[in-house]
């Protein structure tokens, strides 16, 4: 069986969402729910938006957690929870010590709102060096990228321009079709 190619998977930089470095939470969240409409609905949802700057080039991915953690108060340091997970904690116990700085536990409208009109910026993270692949790589430098980054999603460059985005769903889709049309063998290493 062929192997597939990055191009092969790849989601072109064209469909996918898009602001610009200044928008909002908001913004994004509309440029999220508009690409999802317009996305062939027989492959796996989009999960992130990528920030451009004024020349159309990717600063930054703002995934689902990232418009979370605008919801969390200002004074949430999420060392606090990782040094409490780290001795043993249970996440319940964590709760409770986060809830202490939200006493209602609830998101209200006000919240909502201020959290909306964020700008993307503050929330987005910049890409890292692991985290681009050629289009002429190897499926599986791609798969080792993502497994030890452990990533959701790679920016796929071509003359060091991005021309897209592989998404780990779309990599496990297509592994998940090559192993069931491969049947099993006695090897116990993979080479």
């Amino acid at each position: 069986m062929n192997e597939f190619t990055i191009k092969e998977l790849l989601v072109p930089l064209s469909e996918y969402a898009t602001v610009s470095v200044g928008a909002t939470l908001y913004d994004a969240i509309l440029a999220l729910e508009k690409t999802q409409e317009e996305f062939d609905h027989l492959k796996y949802r989009h999960r992130a938006v990528l920030v451009l700057d004024d020349r159309g080039h990717v600063v930054g991915k703002l995934s689902q957690l990232d418009v979370l953690y605008a919801l969390e108060p200002e004074e949430t340091d999420s060392r606090d929870a990782d040094r409490l997970r780290q001795f043993g904690f249970s996440p319940n116990l964590i709760w409770t010590v986060e809830k202490e700085k939200r006493p209602d536990g609830a998101l209200s409208d006000a919240h909502l709102q201020k959290a909306a009109g964020l700008k993307v910026e503050k929330f987005m993270k910049a890409p890292t060096e692991g985290e681009f692949v050629d289009l002429a790589a190897p499926l599986k430098q791609a798969i080792h990228q993502l497994i030890v980054g452990r990533h959701f999603s790679l920016l796929v460059t071509e003359e060091k321009r991005i021309v897209g985005i592989l998404r780990l769903t779309d990599v496990f889709a297509a592994v998940f079709h090559m192993m069931k049309h491969t049947p099993p063998g006695n090897k116990e290493e993979i080479t």
